[in-house]
């Protein structure tokens, strides 16, 4: 009997640490620990403010960007239309060239939404950040249109590349998110899925803008610094825990 207490004692500990261990992991959003900031990562987002981003093109965040419970959520229903003032994209103050970037999304019922990279702010001469800024799909697989369309999916390089399979979660839940660029090789991973691999600005990579809705642009792809930007497509959308390290 006392053998048997103490199996139990011992399995109640182990468990109860364990258990302990995932719901102090679980509850610290929008910081770094003490492993992550000695390997010099940075917090794009605080949690509390939009500070160190901007509505692309513009010196401030849009309002329609909101920060709600240690998220950063797209209010799409406060926006008077698809791009005003409110709203469109948001992009980081800092430009980034090699670099490490995690970050966490979650999407709306049918919406659309992206995360892109080497975005060149210059909204006089690129309208748009798309013009210049390669994407990785944000998107609702299932209830949007884009889910039927090839190198559209959540986790592709947009329009470019296509993730061998869907590795994105149900709409309410949230995907886990890495982008490496380092000297022009680019990964990205969905929920622990490596979706995309492939090296930019050499000739193949050329050839892909080309066969691509973004060969209007001949600028696109071609910038080895820029911003982060996160898409305002007109729909929900929220970010959290955004990181990053430069490389």
């Amino acid at each position: 009997m006392k053998k048997f207490i103490i199996v139990l004692s011992v399995a109640f500990i182990i468990n109860g640490c364990k258990s302990s261990k995932v719901t102090s992991m679980n509850g610290q959003q929008n910081t770094l620990s003490p492993k992550e900031k000695n390997n010099s990562w940075e917090l794009l987002f605080d949690g509390q403010t939009t500070n160190g981003w901007h509505t692309y093109g513009r010196q401030v965040a849009g309002k329609s960007w909101k920060v709600e419970d240690g998220v950063l959520h797209l209010d799409a229903a406060s926006k008077k239309q698809f791009t005003t003032p409110e709203g469109g994209d948001l992009a980081t103050d800092q430009e980034f060239d090699n670099f490490d970037l995690k970050l966490e999304w979650k999407i709306s019922k049918n919406g659309n939404s992206g995360v892109m990279i080497y975005v060149m702010d210059d909204a006089v001469k690129y309208p748009e950040p798309y013009y210049t800024g390669p994407e990785m799909q944000v998107l609702d697989n299932n209830g949007h249109p884009d889910g039927k369309i090839y190198k559209h999916h959540a986790g592709d390089l947009y329009d470019l590349i296509a993730s061998p399979k869907d590795a994105s979660k149900p709409v309410g839940e949230w995907n886990y998110v890495e982008i490496i660029s380092r000297n022009g090789k680019l990964d990205f991973y969905l929920n622990g899925e490596h979706t995309v691999n492939t090296t930019m600005w050499n000739d193949n990579w050329r050839k892909l803008v080309a066969g691509s809705k973004f060969k209007a642009w001949p600028d696109f792809g071609t910038f080895k610094k820029g911003r982060i930007d996160l898409q305002d497509h007109g729909d929900d959308v929220w970010f959290r825990n955004i990181k990053i390290k430069r490389l």
